[in-house]
């Protein structure tokens, strides 16, 4: 697969990049869209004007007239005095994407550069060659300048990069690619460092990973009912269809499809055991329903950012002219991005509050303690209910807003800041958090159903023959982290969704 840069792109191209390695090329033409704008930014240049970035200072020295002699320099300078990030690099995955995404901004043709810098980008992703970039730096507005500004320095052969597994200096891997340096023209270095493109990244493939497991916690969900003794007659169309949420119907749909002529259910279906089921069970399609409302709002911010050109300042070609604008501010994804944080710590949550009545003899409706036929003696499932329960308050203290704070820069001219980054990061690592979670329900409520001695519906005992693959039923305590482990990356992969939807139906 081929990516085309100059052509719109999915979120499953930016995936395609960043995570599976695929292949990026210029689409036919490209040099030819992006000339105009760039023939707009030299004319300015020799007319002399006074054009933010290109022949002034930035921030709050944008009246500082620059000797048009030190112009191009200028440019290089703003690269070196932004990197100033710190923390943890970034994992590689957003860098690729980073990178795909600052080369689809220039590729619109209203920023200016020349084509050059949009094939230099292209081919630090196809040689492999990863800018180290650290993790924290950003305010989310004039993008995220510290972060882009380590994604830039290789281009002009500074900072480092991540090459064949190695660390080393930037300009050393160009070398052993046969590249050199590339020397900056004018307003080039400006717009490296502008740009929503690290948040960006973030979202993105923190939207894509939210979306497997808003499909999984239905499958673990179900899972966990019948291991409960659960009915499902609280899913049932004629009662949640009396509720107009989107997102509520196809959760209970999907509900339905899982636990279609499980025997399980049937068994119990007559008896009075309960009256109604605790909420984390009962309420499933109203609570992971919201989730899915949550991530259609995000899906269209995500999309409108991707579709977007996103520099200051802007290229105009139709008039002429160089604007200043506001269009680097991350306001918008900032929201979204705390959005996904809450929506899929949430799954967390509920998953948790599952495990735990799974665990607990006085809640589980006559499984043993911990599900291990031997309390006691063996813990069983009782610690990996700990490990639930620390995630999700660690998902808690995650889901502060960052977008809620604004601290003023610049001397205060950059008065209003989004904190957007910030909220793609601790979105990133709630996913991370909220698929160990769901793992632990998928391998808890599995425990729980071969306890039963009586056979699943087919879509959940699908995706329990998967998750057997990689953790087979505990018969005595044994470490479960790696166990863990790889059932998050059979969540992460698509792998229970799989199974489920191909022998229930299909999943929404």
């Amino acid at each position: 697969m081929n990516v085309l840069i100059g052509e719109p792109l999915s979120f499953d191209d930016v995936v395609a990049v960043a995570v599976d390695g695929a292949r990026v090329e210029a689409s036919p033409g490209l040099a030819g869209r992006m000339a105009p704008a760039r023939a707009v930014v030299d004319a300015a240049v020799e007319a002399g004007e006074a054009v933010y970035g290109i022949s002034t200072g930035i921030g709050d020295l944008a009246n500082v007239r620059i000797d048009t002699g030190m112009a191009t320099q200028l440019q290089r300078d703003l690269v070196l005095s932004h990197s100033t990030a710190v923390g943890t690099p970034l994992a590689r995955e957003v860098v690729r994407a980073m990178l795909l995404l600052k080369a689809r901004t220039f590729a619109i043709g209203a920023s200016g550069v020349r084509v050059e810098i949009v094939e230099r980008l292209i081919e630090l992703l196809n040689q492999g060659i990863h800018p180290v970039v650290p993790s924290q730096g950003s305010l989310g507005a004039s993008g995220d300048l510290a972060l882009l500004a380590h994604l830039a320095g290789p281009l002009i052969g500074e900072g480092k990069v991540e090459y064949r597994d190695d660390v080393m200096a930037a300009a050393d891997a160009l070398r052993k690619v046969g590249l050199e340096p590339l020397e900056l023209s004018h307003k080039e270095g400006l717009s490296l460092i502008n740009g929503t493109e690290g948040m960006l990244a973030l979202g993105i493939l923190s939207f894509e990973r939210a979306q497997r497991i808003a499909r999984t916690a239905d499958i673990t969900g179900a899972m966990a009912v019948e291991a409960l003794l659960g009915t499902d007659q609280a899913f049932a169309e004629r009662i949640v269809s009396l509720r107009k949420h989107p997102g509520a119907l196809k959760v209970a749909a999907n509900l339905r499809n899982l636990l279609t002529d499980s025997p399980i259910v049937a068994s119990h279906r007559h008896s009075d055991h309960l009256v109604q089921d605790a909420y984390s069970l009962r309420c499933i399609p109203q609570v992971h329903g919201a989730y899915r409302d949550g991530l259609e709002y995000i899906r269209m911010i995500l999309e409108a950012e991707l579709a977007s050109a996103i520099d200051n300042p802007s290229v105009i070609v139709d008039t002429g002219e160089v604007l200043s604008g506001g269009n680097f501010h991350g306001e918008a994804l900032a929201l979204a991005l705390d959005h996904l944080g809450l929506c899929v710590a949430g799954y967390a949550t509920i998953a948790e509050r599952r495990v735990a009545r799974l665990v607990d003899p006085h809640l589980n409706n006559g499984l043993p303690a911990f599900l291990t036929e031997t309390p006691g003696r063996s813990s069983g499932f009782m610690i990996a209910q700990y490990t639930a329960a620390s995630i999700v308050s660690e998902n808690r203290g995650l889901c502060f807003p960052a977008s809620s704070d604004s601290i003023p820069t610049s001397a205060g001219q950059e008065d209003h800041v989004s904190m957007g980054a910030t909220s793609g990061r601790k979105a990133y690592s709630i996913v991370t958090n909220t698929q160990n979670v769901l793992a632990i329900e998928a391998m808890a409520a599995g425990q729980g159903i071969d306890l039963r001695e009586q056979a699943p519906a087919a879509g959940t005992g699908s995706a329990l023959e998967v998750i057997r693959s990689v953790t087979p039923k505990l018969t005595h305590d044994r470490s479960l982290s790696d166990e863990i482990e790889a059932v998050r990356g059979q969540i992460g992969s698509g792998a229970l969704i799989e199974a489920a939807a191909a022998a229930c139906g299909g999943l929404a």
